[in-house]
């Protein structure tokens, strides 16, 4: 508790020292005891002296009046060298434009080969005979039927049967099958080989 007395005792005495010598440094007005009256101002300018002052200011309406002249058009050429040691070699050239360049000559054309030539295409009976293979046949009461095969599919064929609708097999042996076309009436002769396409001559 004394201690406490003793540090506010100290931190009071500080402030009333500061609290003293800042009222003795703060600034003060000072004052002065008279202002001197200011010179009084004398008149330089002449005064008239017996005789009226006139006004010399005039409205000059001549002034208004203005005529018209006429232009007289230039009097000197302007296209001439402005310095007199120009002379026309030392005026610059005037710029050429370049020549055009002539286009290349066309080239000549490129013979094209000749067309390779058609084969001509086979009648439509032996295509058709085409997309049959021969597998084989079966003789029964001496009868014959063969084995045809087109699109994994076996068709069996006999003697008076219709082939791809619009075809008939009018003799089938060992060896060949024989066979008319139901639209021009032309007929056809086909060797029999065993996986092979059907193929043969028209008669």
């Amino acid at each position: 508790m004394n201690r406490q007395r003793l540090i506010l005792s100290i931190l009071l005495v500080v402030f009333v020292v500061a609290a003293i010598v800042s009222y003795i440094r703060m600034p003060r007005q000072q004052t002065v005891s008279k202002v001197p009256p200011p010179p009084a101002k004398v008149s330089r300018s002449p005064k008239p002296t017996g005789a009226v002052a006139t006004d010399d200011r005039k409205l000059r309406l001549d002034l208004l009046e203005c005529t018209s002249n006429r232009f007289a058009g230039f009097r000197r050429n302007i296209f001439r060298p402005i310095f007199r040691g120009e002379t026309k070699q030392s005026r610059p050239l005037p710029m050429m434009l370049p020549k055009a360049v002539p286009p290349p000559p066309p080239a000549a054309p490129v013979a094209l080969p000749p067309p390779m030539p058609v084969a001509p295409q086979p009648p439509q009976v032996v295509r058709d005979m085409a997309k049959f293979t021969f597998l084989g046949f079966l003789k029964k009461d001496n009868h014959k039927t063969i084995f045809l095969a087109r699109d994994k599919e076996i068709i069996l064929v006999r003697q008076g049967d219709k082939i791809a609708g619009n075809y008939e097999a009018t003799t089938i042996t060992d060896e060949a099958l024989s066979i008319r076309s139901l639209t021009d009436g032309s007929e056809m002769v086909i060797p029999l080989v065993e996986n092979r396409p059907l193929a043969g001559q028209i008669r």
